[in-house]
């Protein structure tokens, strides 16, 4: 009876796939960053990279396409809801809800759990001989947001919205994109990029608060457009023959011609920071294919939801539930998993391939039991 409960589809009007996609992309995030501790580029907490080069560019493509989408969808997907939560409860009662449900998690990562993973690091991955407490007591890096820059970021864009409504409807009418503006906007969205990252190059940090303005671009575009589309409904006026073009393009863009900008950039000495940031023709290239990439990977997505992905089951609905408590506390899991197999003598890949699915499961388990306790399942 029970495993028929589980199996059994519940049909909806309700928008039951932008959960799913959340869903999917909080174990995308998880997966990310569990490779970048084996050798994918980019920073976290413990490394342990892998010296083989065939894996690397594996692990690069990988990175580079999440990178191109997964951060700036989930700001799209946030402001879907931000317009009829709003309306539904008023200014002062959304902003206090906001405050809570963000502000509170963002606290206790940035001054708790962010100060226990460090200590991990330092006692167990770099060998120091010492008891929390001797650690605390040296501590400098309070202030700690990590993976909750996202978090400070959608507070920040959400009061900005609230202070724009307090003057303006904040209401457009405007006709779904057609696959050319779609284009046209990527784009558009590729050349601020590049010309931001002269300035912000990828990878430069604003402390504390965690935020590359690198990557901002996109993100305040498709926080936008996340509005904009709840108010016109844009979601459910995607084509198929749009959801099929993007599909093609994003594989085309991300399994053949990044892997080719790779291969070239090593035959011609071409450093990673000169493809990623600066006024360089490597720079322009790279910012263009990051977005066109990160645009078709989103459309493609929202109509392969929009099509198969419209219904739930009670194992699903219980997954989204713990989609945002996943997405904070994975960083513990993961770095928990890779000190512990830093211990063996296994080659880095190896540990990869054991690590990826445990971080998963141990993320969603420890969702779980945070969840169902009395005090955090209130903001989580």
């Amino acid at each position: 009876m029970t495993s028929e409960l589980t199996s059994t589809r519940i049909p909806s009007q309700k928008i039951y796939y932008l959960d799913t996609i959340k869903l999917l992309l909080t174990g995308l995030v998880i997966l990310h960053h569990t490779m970048i501790a084996y050798g994918a580029p980019g920073g976290w907490y413990f490394k342990e990279s892998t010296a083989s080069l065939p894996a690397k560019l594996v692990l690069t493509v990988f990175v580079a396409a999440n990178q191109s989408f997964f951060m700036g969808m989930f700001f799209m997907l946030s402001a879907y809801f931000v317009g009829p939560s709003y309306e539904r409860k008023g200014a002062a009662t959304f902003v206090i809800d906001r405050l809570k449900r963000l502000g509170i998690p963002l606290l206790i990562y940035s001054f708790v759990l962010a100060t226990i993973m460090n200590f991990l690091v330092y006692r167990y991955g770099q060998h120091h001989e010492v008891t929390f407490w001797q650690f605390v007591n040296g501590y400098d890096g309070w202030i700690s947001p990590g993976v909750m820059w996202f978090v400070e970021a959608l507070l920040l864009f959400t009061l900005i919205y609230v202070a724009i409504r307090q003057v303006s409807l904040l209401r457009f009418s405007l006709k779904c994109p057609g696959t050319g503006t779609i284009l046209l906007g990527a784009v558009v969205l590729g050349l601020i990029s590049f010309l931001v990252r002269i300035v912000f190059p990828v990878g430069w940090v604003w402390e504390p608060f965690g935020f590359q303005f690198a990557h901002f671009p996109q993100y305040v575009a498709l926080f936008g457009v996340g509005i904009l589309a709840q108010q016109n409904n844009w979601f459910d006026q995607l084509s198929q023959e749009q959801g099929r073009f993007f599909g093609r393009l994003a594989v085309t863009l991300a399994f053949l011609v990044f892997p080719l900008m790779v291969l070239a950039a090593v035959a011609f000495k071409i450093t990673a920071t000169s493809m990623s940031d600066g006024w360089s023709v490597q720079s322009f290239l790279y910012s263009i294919w990051e977005q066109l990439t990160g645009i078709s990977i989103i459309v493609a997505l929202l109509w392969t939801g929009k099509q198969k992905w419209n219904y739930t089951t009670p194992r699903l609905t219980k997954a989204s539930r713990y989609a945002f408590a996943m997405y904070v506390f994975h960083p513990l899991v993961v770095i928990s998993l890779t000190l512990l197999l830093s211990s063996l003598s296994f080659e880095p890949l190896i540990k990869l391939v054991i690590a990826a699915p445990l971080a998963l499961l141990g993320s969603y388990g420890l969702a779980a039991l945070i969840v169902r306790s009395p005090g955090a399942k209130q903001l989580f």
